[in-house]
Formats: C-alpha cells, structure tokens, sequence
C-alpha cells in the first residue's frame, strides 16, 4: 500500500467532512458526519504510523478521539464504537495516561454492564488498559465464546487479563492471520490495529509476541 497517497486521501477525506459538517441539519446527521471525521482522522493516523511518523499520527489519533467524543453527544444508547475508537486511538498514539481517561470514560458510561458484545468489549478493553485484570478476566470470558463476537479477540484479551503467555501467542497470532485474509478493511486501509492494540495491552505485562507482517508497522 502507498501510505503517502492513502494519508493525502484520509486528510482530503476529514477536511471535505468538516466543510461538510454545518450543513448537518439534526444531532443523527451530525453524528453520523462526527464519526466518519473521527475514522478519517483514525485513517490518517494509522497511515501515518505505518510510514513511521509516531509524532504526527498522535496529532490525528486526537483528532479522531475529540470527534468521537462529538459524536457520542448526540448518538443513540449502545453506541460503543466511539469509546472504543476513542481509547484504541489513545493506545494505538502511545498515550496511556490519556488512554486511562477515556478508558474511565467508558467504564462510567456502564461498558461493563453492557448486554451486548461490543460493550462489553469496550469494558474490556477499559478495565486492561487501567490494569484491573481481575475485573477484565469474567467479562472477557463472558465474549470470547459468543457467535456474535470473533472468538481469537476475546481469546486474546482473556488471556491477556490471565496473564497467559501461551494462550495469548495463539489467539494474537490467530487476529493477525485473520486480517491478512481479510478482503476488506475498515476505511480501506489494511492495518491490523486490532492487533496492535493487543500487543500494547501484552506488552504492559511483559507478554508481548514477536510478530512480523506487512500489516503491521516496523
């Protein structure tokens, strides 16, 4: 992949959605066009870390965290992709003490208590990111064996809060291969994020797995 070309398109992407944005006539458009600046933003930022520009792609991590947050005033209930997007791109820039605030804000908008998967993946990811692995440890449980939910993923972060070295090599490996078979990726842009998340959650507790893939940056 050509990232210069996919970071001028993200970037031409979230300016378009900005001069966009006052034509939003109620609070469902504009979070609908808050969300697609967030993951325009998200894009740019995960281009720009593939190209090795760290610095640069923390810039549009926050981007992509401040519209989410936008776009969370004005979604519906159970709207977990935001908090999720929010503290993904707060860990995918290396900011954990910011990471920590949107993973406490996930936790008080009640991902923990969430009856769907994706909230209580949310949850997950919170309480790891705060390292309350005994907390983590039931609600991953609770995702990993549901058919509405990819089993390595709740693999992965179960054994992360377990501190299963083993398990945690195998369920990683098994969220990478997934995205190298993948046809298709969220905003076109073939970077398994996922699976850096993960090995930032790993690396915390000295279990992070030496991977290599053209998915992945250097």
């Amino acid at each position: 992949m050509h990232w210069e070309e996919q970071l001028e398109r993200e970037r031409g992407r979230y300016e378009d959605g900005e001069a966009r944005l006052p034509e939003a006539a109620d609070d469902d458009a504009r979070q609908r066009q808050l969300t697609r600046l967030g993951n325009a933003a998200g894009g740019a930022g995960l281009a720009l870390l593939m190209l090795g520009r760290r610095e640069e792609a923390a810039e549009w991590f926050d981007r992509a965290v401040r519209r989410y947050r936008e776009s969370y005033e004005h979604a519906p209930p159970g709207s977990w992709g935001r908090p999720i997007g929010a503290l993904k791109a707060r860990i995918l820039a290396g900011d954990w003490s910011a990471a920590e605030e949107e993973a406490r804000w996930g936790l008080a908008e009640g991902a923990a208590d969430a009856e769907t998967p994706i909230g209580r993946y949310a949850g997950t990811l919170a309480l790891l990111t705060l390292g309350k692995d005994e907390d983590a440890r039931p609600l991953a449980d609770s995702i990993r064996t549901r058919d509405d939910f990819p089993q390595d993923v709740g693999d992965a972060l179960a054994t992360i809060a377990a501190e299963d070295a083993l398990g945690y090599t195998y369920a990683v490996e098994s969220v990478l291969e997934s995205f190298e078979t993948r046809d298709e990726y969220l905003e076109d842009i073939a970077v398994a994020d996922t699976v850096i998340v993960l090995q930032a959650l790993a690396e915390r507790r000295g279990m992070a797995v030496e991977l290599s893939s053209e998915l992945l940056p250097d």
